[in-house]
């Protein structure tokens, strides 16, 4: 994937929800997940997200059917958050697997950085 964004909101209490915009393609629904302090500004976040397969033939959809569940992916991001709380660099791990739960192709890490929305 080129130029994959998330957007996390972390919850007091260690859950969270992430999006992305690749969500509609194929759909799938926004990651839930958990987190929790590790350290001085550091954080680990994991969270899950659901895969869909498409439809073999257009009167799938057509006929009432749609994406069928194909498996899920796991994310587990290291978090270090600068010292003024506006921007993050991260290390992220990301765990593939088949709809039994098996590991499938796609594994692998990439360096992340973000910032705080403000307005």
């Amino acid at each position: 994937m080129k130029d994959l964004e998330f957007m996390y909101v972390f919850n007091q209490g260690g859950t969270m929800s992430e999006s992305s915009n690749y969500d509609a393609a194929p759909p799938v629904p926004p990651a839930y997940g958990i987190w929790q302090s590790t350290g001085p500004r550091q954080f680990v976040a994991q969270y899950v997200f659901y895969v869909t397969a498409a439809p073999k033939k257009l009167e799938t959809i057509t006929g009432g059917g749609g994406w069928e569940p194909a498996g899920f992916g796991v994310f587990k991001e290291r978090i270090q958050l600068s010292p003024d709380g506006q921007t993050y660099t991260s290390t992220i791990d990301y765990s593939a697997f088949d709809s039994q739960g098996k590991p499938a192709e796609g594994s692998g890490q990439a360096q992340g950085s973000g910032r705080r929305m403000v307005f």
